[in-house]
């Protein structure tokens, strides 16, 4: 073959790489089945809970910031920089980035440098090394055996990227690593949901403490006032038992509300990456249950699939199977490979370089799978039946984020209907015990009916600061349901994504222009 012939081969094999001939499907974006809005259901569940939400614009961002709550705010900040599943995301993507440039090294030719020395020695009682024992009469040997040989080359490969082994290859890497990206983000999303939700439940267990003491604190007094009663002969000792019973049943809840304290603050400790009882000087006081805003917009279900990084991740792998499919397919294609090597070899270090040491060789090398035994065939098959694996999961993974914001919307609407209620029987029983406790002063009523009543009032009391903790809590499964929280530059992650998310999302250099149109839109699409 000339080098006229090679050079033409190249400069077409070049041109057929350059012009982008891939094989195998290319990927479309997935259209979510979503409907156009949520339910009736999860929209009017709740009388004032319809109110509260809207479908405009979801603020998604910094959520949490909506509870006007600075001590909740500091500890998802604290927590973004300090978590450890958030840093063991960050190391996948670096990975991913890494296997990327791995990958991306396969579309360039190598070029490598050589240098060796040997000594060697070749059997003289074989047909071709007999000649080194050969020596005519009256002349020197002409091959010394053993015998020195030294080099010194450069070597050249490139397999050309005929049929878009390499870019297939490359788009399916960038593809991992925007999978990457997204997990650090759900771990994000995770992470804050995590603080609010523990945060909220730690401040409810707290308002139950509060009401138990204050609870305990009137009983006491009730109790006192009992066995004045009897010292005066206005009672019996029944009463008096009861009171005491009434005492000792609610300072008997107090050890299980400080247990629940103890839990939920450990628990914020092990998430910011600190020990246990690490943060209980700044959070064991007291404070109200982070209260909801008067409106939260949720924006619209076809708005979701761009928003839940899960959904997103699992376009991604989505994009990335049917990258696979390519690599299979291109197995049936012929694969060419050019080489070059060149270089001085001398049996003495002092002729290394002379010219007559010099050696050359070029030239190119075709592949043809001829029988393979059926293997490209099965991994072809292989790769489609994980492409639509992978179209089912995504699309089971946008039903699953559908269904989660339709029930955090139920329990959102139907908790603050509870709550209302709750209100208005906190109300009225704290005006039956105090009535009670004023007919059983003046001998009316009987010391059964102030039980029943502070029983009642403390009972109330409670439903309504769990009913309360429940409607916040709500509201965060609502903002996780909608995948809030991970946007670059929103407050305490903007260090985390401000740097990361333009390079780590954008595909490859080389693959700009070539991977932009791969996948496959559902499961039937993969032929």
């Amino acid at each position: 073959m000339t080098m006229r012939t090679l050079r033409s081969l190249a400069l077409a094999a070049a041109g057929c790489t350059l012009a982008g001939c891939v094989v195998g499907p290319n990927f479309v974006k997935p259209k979510p089945n979503a409907p156009p809005r949520w339910s009736a259901t999860a929209r009017a569940n709740g009388t004032e809970g319809a109110e509260r939400v809207t479908s405009g614009p979801a603020q998604t961002a910094a959520w949490w910031s909506s509870f006007n709550d600075p001590t909740l705010t500091a500890l998802v900040e604290q927590s973004a920089s300090q978590n450890l599943n958030i840093k063991e995301a960050v190391l996948r993507i670096e990975e991913a980035q890494a296997q990327t440039a791995m990958v991306a090294g396969g579309l360039w030719p190598s070029l490598s440098a050589n240098a060796s020395w040997s000594r060697q020695r070749i059997s003289t009682n074989t047909p071709n090394g007999a000649i080194f024992g050969l020596h005519f009469p009256g002349l020197p040997p002409t091959v010394t055996n053993p015998f020195n040989q030294y080099q010194l080359g450069l070597g050249a490969s490139w397999t050309l990227d005929l049929f878009g082994t390499e870019r297939r290859a490359l788009e399916a890497a960038n593809a991992q690593m925007q999978a990457a990206v997204e997990g650090e983000h759900a771990a994000v999303l995770t992470m804050v949901s995590d603080v609010a939700g523990i945060y909220i439940n730690l401040r409810g267990a707290q308002a139950r403490r509060v009401i138990l003491e204050r609870s305990l604190a009137t009983q006491r007094d009730l109790l006192q006032l009992t066995r004045d009663r009897r010292s005066a002969g206005l009672t019996s000792d029944l009463d008096v038992q009861n009171a005491k019973a009434e005492v000792g049943t609610t300072q008997a809840l107090l050890p299980l509300a400080d247990r629940v304290i103890t839990v939920d603050i450990n628990e914020l400790s092990q998430l910011m990456a600190k020990p246990p009882e690490a943060l209980r000087a700044e959070l064991a006081q007291a404070r109200p249950v982070p209260p909801v805003p008067p409106v939260v917009p949720i924006g619209l279900p076809a708005q979701l699939a761009r928003r839940r990084p899960d959904i997103r991740q699992a376009e991604a792998n989505l994009r990335a199977a049917t990258a696979e499919i390519g690599i299979a397919v291109s197995g049936y294609f012929p694969q060419l490979t050019l080489t070059a090597a060149g270089g001085y070899q001398a049996e003495g270090l002092s002729q290394l370089i002379a010219a007559a040491s010099r050696f050359a060789s070029l030239g190119p090398a075709i592949e043809l799978p001829i029988f393979e035994g059926g293997r490209i065939r099965a991994t072809v098959r292989l790769r489609r039946l994980q492409a639509k694996e992978a179209a089912v999961i995504y699309a089971q993974t946008v039903l699953t984020a559908l269904n989660q914001v339709e029930d955090a919307l139920a329990a959102y609407g139907s908790d603050q209907a509870r709550r209302a209620s709750l209100e208005t029987a906190v109300t009225a029983s704290r005006n039956a015990r105090m009535l009670a406790r004023q007919r059983y002063e003046s001998g009316v009523a009987s010391f059964i009916e102030v039980l029943d009543a502070e029983r009642m009032e403390e009972q109330n009391e409670l439903a309504l600061a769990d009913a309360t903790t429940a409607v916040s809590s709500d509201l965060v499964q609502l903002y996780r349901a909608l995948g809030g929280g991970w946007q670059s530059g929103s407050a305490g992650t903007s260090k985390l994504f401000q740097s990361r998310d333009s390079a780590a999302s954008a595909p490859h250099p080389a693959l700009r222009d070539a991977s932009a149109r791969v996948n496959v839109a559902a499961a039937d699409g993969i032929k």
